[in-house]
């Protein structure tokens, strides 16, 4: 599950601009670029890229909202770079993973729950920070996909559950131009410092990066 990593702290987006930037100056005049300004308003110091109460970033999903406590707001991948996928095992039920992030208490959370039949909950915005891999850069960079079950036991990951993951995966690497290999791929227990072990042993990799690769990105 999503590692407790005292990623509290806000600090100012790389992503602030000078006003200077968001404007188009034609011809050697002073004249502003609409359209331009449309899109990168929200990009000065301050602004917030506007939400969607419910909304979700993949197409089935169901919407139930972390705690506030356990991500921090951004407007990734404008302020932070996205160039990871994180797997995760809960080490529990799908309700327990869900009561945990959304308990203030207990400071992580993942972006995405994938449960054993296949049906996808995403519980924070790709736009936003997860406490999830216990590393600040890394959450920073990356997607946290847990999936429900126990690193122990095989029966934990279902066809079903592979194939709604890769299709996950597959999405978020086309919106981010992730290569799909292991290197960008990777489970909890490859985050630099972490000492989770998920998605352990029982976990196929050859197979999952396969399906990725046939799904639909």
């Amino acid at each position: 599950m999503g590692a407790r990593n005292g990623d509290k702290e806000r600090r100012p987006g790389r992503r602030a601009l000078l006003l200077g930037g968001a404007v188009a100056v034609v011809a050697g005049g002073a004249a502003v670029e609409r359209e331009g300004l449309a899109r990168l308003w929200w990009g000065l110091p301050g602004a917030q890229r506007p939400r969607v109460a419910g909304a979700v970033d993949f197409g089935g999903a169901r919407w139930l909202a972390a705690s506030p406590a356990n991500y921090r707001r951004a407007d990734r991948p404008d302020d932070y770079t996205i160039d990871r996928v994180v797997v995760h095992v809960t080490q529990g039920s799908y309700a327990s993973a869900v009561k945990a992030f959304q308990d203030p208490r207990h400071e992580a959370a993942a972006h995405y729950i994938v449960r054993a039949g296949g049906q996808v909950t995403q519980m924070i915005r790709e736009l936003d920070v997860a406490f999830h891999a216990g590393n600040r850069a890394y959450n920073e960079r990356s997607v946290g996909i847990e999936h429900e079950g126990f690193v122990e036991r095989a029966s934990s990951f279902t066809d079903a559950m592979y194939a709604a993951s890769a299709r996950l995966t597959a999405r978020i690497c086309g919106r981010y131009g992730i290569p799909v290999d292991r290197e960008h791929i990777i489970g909890h227990a490859e985050v630099p410092g972490t000492d989770h072990t998920d998605p352990g042993p029982h976990w196929d990799w050859d197979r999952y990066i396969r399906l990725v690769r046939r799904a639909p990105a």
